[in-house]
């Protein structure tokens, strides 16, 4: 049976990859896909990943309808046998529904990729209507890294290396923009908490304020007594 199947992630994660290797294997079998994409880093219209691969796709803007297209597609003789829809945070709830009705009745598969929270730890509402729609929700394996070394839980917007908590939802950015810009970066829970970013926490690693401590009065080696 079709299945809606979204999978989901932080930044960083391998979605778009993963998004890419499911087209490449089954465009191999003689397989036809139809590729979406909304605000993708590389420009409207692409669909690319952080690994330097890209592909073309059909820009899902505000108020694009994927059921009508692709019923206008097949009526045209087109063929479609699976859809892959990347960036899918960014889409609005409504047509997180028309991608379910692409599945239930055209009977095509539904890949959606995107992550789940913003920078706020808040759902996007893309999102939230994909964890309640989706037959499946696959959370990706390739684990992204906090900073600290821990796995990577949530995302966060950086403005100079310093996390910002305010502002729209969405902004185009990337993990590996400069630091002046507005960029992002991935953090644990415990870091995305206290809002330490890795620029932040290196800087107060170095800051004078924080001294060593010397302790007196205790020798430098335990005496061993036998």
């Amino acid at each position: 049976m079709p299945e809606l199947v979204f999978f989901s992630g932080t930044m960083d994660c391998g979605k778009s990859t993963l998004a890419l290797q499911i087209e490449h294997n089954r465009s191999t079998r003689g397989l036809q896909g139809m590729i979406f994409t909304r605000d993708d880093r590389a420009g409207e219209g692409k669909l690319s990943s952080r690994l330097g691969l890209v592909t073309d796709a059909v820009e899902a803007a505000e108020g694009f309808d994927f059921y009508a297209y692709l019923v206008a597609h097949l009526s045209q003789g087109g063929r479609c046998d699976y859809v892959i829809a990347d960036e899918a945070q960014f889409l609005a709830p409504e047509q997180i529904d028309q991608l379910a009705r692409v599945v239930d009745d055209l009977d095509l598969d539904v890949f959606a990729f995107g992550i789940t929270t913003d920078f706020r730890s808040k759902l996007f509402p893309g999102s939230q209507r994909l964890v309640e729609l989706a037959d499946r929700v696959e959370v990706l394996q390739v684990e992204a890294l906090c900073w600290c070394g821990a796995r990577a839980t949530h995302n966060a917007r950086t403005v100079g290396g310093v996390m910002v908590v305010e502002g729209a939802q969405v902004v185009v950015g990337d993990v590996n923009q400069s630091p002046d810009e507005i960029g992002y970066e991935v953090l644990c829970r415990r870091h995305h908490r206290r809002r330490m970013t890795a620029a932040t926490a290196r800087a107060a690693a170095l800051s004078p304020d924080v001294l060593p401590v010397e302790v007196t009065g205790i020798s430098e080696r335990p005496t061993v007594r036998s």
